[in-house]
């Protein structure tokens, strides 16, 4: 295949397995849901300087990703699948970023860049996550804008553009989320002398950095200092503190030991580099492109093992480094097939036909995997895209195990009842009525918004968290309706319906049905 032939492959090959994935796969509670509950209150208000998720202020995250859904809505109006566009289109530009720097690193080597992009489509890690409505791959599209600056930067006779342009994917980085994007680009910045194409001496690279800065500072003032202003004391605190250095230091969530990226570098790497590139020590002497790629994951790998909060894909943006490299060392062994990958796949395979055929008990989900044989025909074609591998090998192989096996389970979730028991609208469309009132309440301590966007919520969802909270919202709100899991919350009448929501019942109980005092029954132990 040409270059533009294996990127143009990559692009609509990863669009395609998305859009499936979009059709089939409800929003994922509670981050897809959460995400677009705030877009769709900053759609409301017209405010795009400061989110409010639930009606009220939202500071976990900056506005970017919330900025592109109101773009994208702009133009065809409200729909969770344009929403939802916000990720594979990223997708695509970092696949097309990717090439672009694929062949500054190494413009003597022709194809590298469609190579390159092609790689990436064969970790599933990546392809998973463009399909979704989160902020990984759009910063990915703003980390590989930054490397591709320093490229520019690092060359001979290089000028400040190169830096300015490195400040604006700082900026743009920033505003997608938060000060992380050094994490990614940092790095590579100070180390520039060691891989870039000319020699720099260290203090021509720091004021280049410097300059960096201040361009980024001076985009990001544009929106943080409105927001600042008009988000109030509460919002400065976060934005200033509480959702940066504060979350860096200490973990709201997601705590993990020092050492989770390395066991689960395994998966990071499925399947690309389990067969399909050749495995063996890769000399970075002389090769200014290997050692970015060095420096690019590990430097993340390390800052972000130093960070209490770790998720998998913090490490997306890195992912890109990953496959420029199997795109770099894949010409210079076979065209391996990717046996470990095409393994690991049979045994799931063989697993979930004995699930479908009742031989293995899935526990609590087995109720959501019907029809049975569904799992049999997901079996069925993991099998032939394993056959459809070994025939391409190398990485188009790769690519076909990850982009298949992925379009293959979208298809399981949106043919079994999975899909409607990870779907908020059931249970937001029997709300929005109420909501539209102001008297819905949901049990469980934090709310997340699940519901707000799938019900078009214009009002808030009381959360309630304790009993003295919930006899007064029941007295208050004599026609509403209350939502809660049978299982943590029984009241003393009947509910309207049971609906089951992420494989969990839950009940509405309409406050007009209750008898004369309604008191709460204690769960059954």
């Amino acid at each position: 295949m040409s270059r533009d032939r294996n990127l143009l492959v990559a692009m609509a090959a990863l669009l395609l397995s998305s859009l499936v994935g979009l059709a089939l796969r409800p929003l994922l509670p509670i981050d897809e849901t959460r995400y677009l509950a705030v877009a769709w209150e900053m759609h409301l208000s017209g405010d795009w300087l400061v989110p409010t998720k639930n009606f009220a202020l939202y500071s976990d995250k900056p506005p970017l990703l919330f900025w592109a859904i109101n773009l994208i809505w702009m133009l065809t109006g409200v729909s969770e699948f344009a929403a939802r566009m916000v990720g594979p289109l990223s997708g695509c530009v970092a696949l097309w970023l990717t090439s672009v720097l694929g062949r500054r690193l190494w413009p003597d080597m022709p194809g590298i860049g469609g190579r390159a992009a092609l790689a990436l489509t064969g970790l599933v890690v990546f392809a998973l996550s463009a399909s979704l409505t989160m902020f990984d791959v759009p910063l990915t599209v703003f980390t590989l804008a930054g490397l591709i600056a320093l490229s520019d930067a690092g060359q001979p006779e290089a000028g400040r553009r190169p830096w300015v342009l490195f400040g604006a994917a700082i900026a743009f980085g920033v505003l997608t989320k938060g000060p992380v994007i050094l994490f990614h680009l940092l790095p590579a910045a100070i180390l520039l002398p060691w891989w870039g194409a000319a020699p720099l001496p260290w203090r021509r690279v720091a004021s280049g950095i410097g300059l960096g800065l201040l361009v980024a500072i001076g985009l990001l003032a544009l929106w943080l200092v409105p927001a600042a202003i008009f988000g109030g004391a509460e919002y400065r605190e976060a934005i200033f503190w509480h959702q940066s250095a504060g979350r860096l230091a200490t973990s709201f969530a997601h705590a993990k030991p020092w050492w989770f990226y390395l066991a689960l570098f395994p998966l990071l790497a499925f399947p690309l580099f389990w067969g399909a590139v050749p495995l063996r020590s890769w000399k970075a002497r002389g090769d200014r492109g290997l050692r970015l790629c060095l420096i690019w994951f590990s430097g993340a790998l390390i800052l972000f093992s130093l960070t209490s909060g770790k998720q998998i894909h913090y490490l997306v943006p890195e992912l890109p480094a990953l496959a420029l490299l199997a795109a770099r060392v894949a010409p210079s062994g076979p065209n391996r097939t990717p046996l470990p990958a095409v393994a690991v796949l049979a045994v799931a395979a063989l697993a979930v036909s004995l699930i479908g055929l009742g031989v293995i008990d899935p526990g609590r989900i087995a109720p959501l995997l019907k029809p049975a044989g569904m799992l049999l025909a997901w079996s069925l074609l993991i099998v032939i895209i394993c056959l459809l591998a070994i025939r391409r090998r190398g990485l188009p192989g790769a690519a076909i195990l990850s982009l298949g096996s992925l379009t293959a389970t979208n298809l399981l979730i949106g043919a079994t009842l999975l899909s409607s028991s990870y779907s908020s609208h059931p249970i937001a469309e029997r709300i929005a009525a109420a909501a539209y009132r102001g008297s819905v309440a949901v049990w469980g301590g934090t709310y997340h918004a699940q519901f707000n966007f799938a019900g078009r919520l214009t009002s808030p969802v009381a959360p309630l968290a304790s009993d003295v909270e919930l006899e007064a919202w029941l007295a208050g709100h004599p026609q509403g309706l209350l939502i809660g899991p049978t299982d943590e919350l029984r009241m003393n009448w009947t509910p309207q319906e049971i609906v089951n929501f992420r494989n969990q019942d839950w009940a509405i109980w309409a406050i007009s049905d209750a008898p004369p005092v309604p008191k709460r029954e204690p769960p059954n132990e």
